[in-house]
């Protein structure tokens, strides 16, 4: 063999292995991703800890919250997450104290409401009841 074979043999054996260095680095590479996303996936969102704390109306009153105001509520959920994981927070939320909870911050959080009254054993809403009034008195 003559003296360029070797060297190019040489350089051929030195270019395999930074090869199979890089492969092994970025298999490894690899590995670390895939087990961080494991870890991301066993990680419930801090919107799936309160959601488990919310009692009554409490889940209306979120997304009420989420649609009208969402960078706020992403505000106020990871913090109501941090609460509720440390332990600070044990009880039930409700819709009410939720509501009281963002308008004590600021957030105006606009509820759908609704007022039923009684008219012969039955409930009736009162914009019917107001409604049929006024078409009867015309």
């Amino acid at each position: 063999m003559s003296e360029e074979d070797k060297d190019l043999e040489r350089l051929k054996e030195k270019r395999l292995a930074e090869m199979q260095k890089n492969l092994s680095s970025q298999q490894r590479q690899e590995k670390i991703a895939s087990l961080k996303e494991e870890q991301k996936d066993n990680k419930p969102s801090s919107r799936e800890i309160v959601i488990k704390r919310l009692g009554y109306r409490g889940l209306e009153v979120l997304q009420n919250a989420e649609h009208q105001f969402p960078k706020e509520t992403q505000i106020v959920l990871l913090k109501l997450s941090e609460l509720i994981s440390s332990g600070d927070i044990t009880e039930i939320l409700d819709g009410g104290n939720l509501l009281a909870l963002f308008r004590s911050i600021g957030i105006d959080v606009r509820m759908k409401t609704k007022i039923n009254v009684e008219k012969d054993g039955k409930f009736v809403s009162l914009s019917d009841k107001l409604s049929k009034l006024s078409s009867t008195k015309e």
